[in-house]
């Protein structure tokens, strides 16, 4: 099998919290694996920066190097994974050249890609409309051999176009074994409400920023930011910490609240609550924005709380702030549903399902 993906291997939430995380289970059923990603990491390291254009340039030639050097080998493998895109720059080529060679193809797409990107998510990221163009990915949702899809709004549209009517929908998943609880659920120090993202996300954190700044004039309570870039919150006790794979589990592990807003919008339904199914499996409650997956992921009152509007999201924080009971209730549900749902021991065998039938050329 050749993986063909955007990031490199290890650094991306949305590829080592995916698929990457089942490499040794598909190793155990008979795929000898290669990865090829387009970025390096040198370019991952630069690319969701301001600036540094040379280097971004540079990275660009190398990855369409590596690519026109797979066009060369992809016949000689049994099947081809390809995730979101072959190439993020330019038409459909190599995403068609990719799908004429490739035996078999398995394309792995998350967000509604077939949308177009939000305004917000626009202006806070100018590449990201060329890193998700909707000619590379129509392509290769109506020829691929197998989609396997983010979320069941997205496969219902992918099912539509996908000649084969072959999509699967397959959740995000995290390996629960080693994302453990370790909250207190004590009010002995300061509440540690969290967010875990890239700056892609970002502007789904800035829109929560007046309703923090409110809720700490109300309530005592320190904000942890987790990404890859700088952030400030005037008012508000922040503590941004930079995204390692070494310290992850350690530094999720220090929330006691895990906030996961989201725009209402058809770009969002195509997302598939990795953020939400992340701190569940930390053993957190969840405030969430009511929106896609979010309510097959948490139910209101049980294992989280869903929200819709400023006043709500303010009063769920400060009644969870308060109240360390309703956190350990909503928390220790939440970690059963995510061992029970969500991890990989509970997600592996969807994905061996899509492997073998798009080997054998049927719809799953």
């Amino acid at each position: 099998m050749l993986v063909i993906c955007p990031f490199p291997q290890g650094v991306a939430a949305g590829q080592r919290l995916k698929y990457e995380q089942y490499f040794d289970d598909w190793r155990a059923a008979g795929y000898d694996i290669q990865v090829s990603s387009y970025m390096d990491e040198a370019m991952w390291r630069v690319v969701y920066t301001k600036g540094a254009y040379l280097a971004k340039a540079l990275g660009v030639l190398r990855g369409h190097a590596r690519r026109v050097r797979d066009l060369f080998r992809i016949p000689r493998y049994d099947l081809v994974y390809v995730f979101m895109w072959v190439t993020p720059l330019g038409t459909s080529l190599f995403e068609r050249l990719t799908r004429k060679l490739a035996r078999r193809l398995v394309y792995d797409v998350e967000d509604n890609v077939i949308q177009d990107v939000s305004t917000d998510q626009a202006s806070a990221n100018p590449i990201a409309r060329l890193l998700k163009s909707r000619s590379k990915a129509l392509h290769l949702i109506r020829t691929a051999d197998h989609v396997v899809t983010s979320s069941p709004f997205l496969n219902d549209t992918c099912l539509a176009i996908n000649e084969r009517k072959a999509c699967t929908y397959v959740s995000s998943s995290v390996d629960t074994d080693r994302f453990l609880p370790a909250s207190p659920y004590s009010n002995e120090r300061p509440v540690v409400v969290g967010w875990t993202g890239t700056f892609s996300s970002k502007p789904y954190l800035d829109r929560v920023r007046p309703v923090l700044q409110q809720l700490a004039q109300q309530a005592d309570f320190r904000l942890r930011v987790i990404g890859n870039f700088d952030y400030d919150l005037p008012g508000v006790d922040l503590d941004v910490v930079q995204w390692s794979a070494e310290k992850e589990v350690e530094d999720l592990q220090a929330l006691d609240i895990g906030i996961y807003p989201l725009p209402i919008d058809d770009w969002v339904l195509g997302k598939s609550g990795l953020k939400a199914i992340q701190y569940m499996a930390f053993g957190l409650p969840t405030v969430a924005t009511e929106v896609g997956t979010t309510p097959m992921l948490i139910r209101d009152g049980e294992n989280g709380l869903l929200v819709r509007t400023d006043e709500e999201w303010l009063n769920a924080l400060a009644r969870l702030i308060r109240d360390p009971e309703l956190r350990r209730r909503l928390g220790e549900a939440a970690r059963r549903d995510a061992v029970a749902k969500y991890s990989v021991k509970a997600v592996a065998a969807d994905y061996r399902r899509v492997l073998a039938a798009a080997s054998e050329g049927k719809a799953e």
